[in-house]
């Protein structure tokens, strides 16, 4: 009896177990009844290693739509995107960062709402060659009406596509501002018309991995802010010999000046200051002008274009200044030797003067200088400037 009893524990248990096989059986399906459709993808894939910039990474979701992206860098800095309207995949808005590790985080639902996720984390690749901008004006800045924002590159670009789009302006108050390419390593930026006084601008210069010509990466990942200042516009009449300084549209003064001399004669058109010097040595050579002059301390001189044109003092003109045009394309102002009379025109005008002020040239004999020369895209119509 006692065997038999065993016998038939022993059957009831098997029995038992049997039925909490099949009752696990019924458990499995309800799990996987609760497993969503939805399968998520990441490229490049997990641990990735020297992954380019730009094109490799995007999300995708099948079975389902993607709810949640969410990508980013060792410092927390998330990385902007854009998910489809159908759901199905993700793709970041700009390239990557080089020689940077990201996370990535994805959530796809299904039809049921049931979540999948799936984690990543890959690397970009290290440029072997990079490049930079050098930009003006610097960081913190209050420059003139006439400032455009200027950025030259120690590359050639062979993409400048992908470069404008890594330089983003944002201006308070808001106005539309563009770029203008001058060869293939210098962009400028600019609105349609002078600035508004007051107006801040403020450059995001994202370049850090932007593929600018085949195998070379930019390196530049900072933010440069500048305001503009007062209004000064200043018009220099080439016949009358005279500049009249307007500022906020108001008459300041009206200066005596001289501008080129017949076969010498000043660029006309809109002139943007660039460069300010107490003192500084102008030599004929550096512009063509080899053994016609060497002054080692011309006051005042600020700097109008690359060609060498300067508006600046003048202490060895005489009585020129209303009166004849004698230098050889630059206009002077009387000043003294040392820079040190503060009443001097020169002086004057010097210490009322922006970096980012206009001058203007009107009525000479000579045509209206080149959009590119210096920062004087301001004789470039905005069509052109745009197209």
């Amino acid at each position: 009896m006692l065997l038999a009893v065993t016998a038939c524990g022993g059957g009831s248990d098997s029995g038992a177990g049997s039925d909490e096989g099949k009752g696990g059986g019924k458990d499995s399906t309800a799990a996987r009844s609760k497993e969503s459709r939805a399968v998520v993808t990441i490229a490049p894939g997990n641990g990735a290693k020297a992954v380019d910039t730009s094109g490799e990474l995007k999300v995708t979701a099948a079975g389902g739509k993607l709810t949640e992206v969410v990508v980013r860098d060792a410092d927390g800095t998330e990385v902007e995107g854009k998910t489809a309207a159908d759901g199905a995949s993700w793709t970041p808005s700009r390239h990557l960062a080089a020689s940077t590790t990201y996370q990535v985080k994805a959530v796809a639902k299904d039809a049921e709402g049931r979540s999948a996720t799936r984690e990543s984390s890959f690397t970009t690749l290290t440029p072997k060659a990079t490049f930079i901008g050098r930009f003006t004006p610097e960081d913190g800045s209050t420059v003139g009406v006439g400032m455009p924002f200027s950025i030259r590159f120690d590359r050639g670009i062979t993409d400048p596509a992908a470069v404008e789009k890594a330089i983003e302006i944002t201006t308070e108050p808001a106005v539309d501002v563009q770029g203008h390419w001058f060869g293939n390593d210098r962009i400028d930026f600019r609105p349609e018309k002078y600035w508004k006084p007051g107006t801040k601008v403020s450059v995001r210069l994202g370049l850090d991995g932007v593929e600018g010509r085949p195998g070379v990466y930019g390196e530049q990942a900072k933010t440069v802010d500048f305001t503009i200042g007062r209004s000064q516009v200043s018009v220099v009449d080439a016949k009358k010999l005279t500049m009249r300084v307007e500022r906020d549209g108001k008459h300041l003064r009206t200066l005596p000046v001289t501008t080129g001399a017949p076969g010498y004669e000043t660029w006309n058109g809109q002139m943007v200051i660039t460069e300010k010097h107490v003192e500084t040595r102008m030599d004929g050579a550096t512009v063509g002008y080899d053994g016609e002059y060497d002054i080692p301390d011309v006051p005042h001189a600020m700097k109008l274009s690359d060609s060498g044109t300067f508006i600046h003092g003048n202490y060895w003109g005489g009585d020129a200044f209303g009166n004849r045009n004698v230098s050889h394309g630059c206009i002077g102002l009387r000043d003294v030797k040392g820079a040190w009379d503060e009443k001097a025109p020169g002086a004057w005008f010097f210490e009322n003067s922006l970096i980012g002020d206009v001058v203007v040239v009107k009525k000479s004999d000579d045509e209206v200088i080149a959009p590119g020369n210096g920062l004087n895209g301001w004789n470039m119509s905005w069509a052109d400037w745009t197209a």
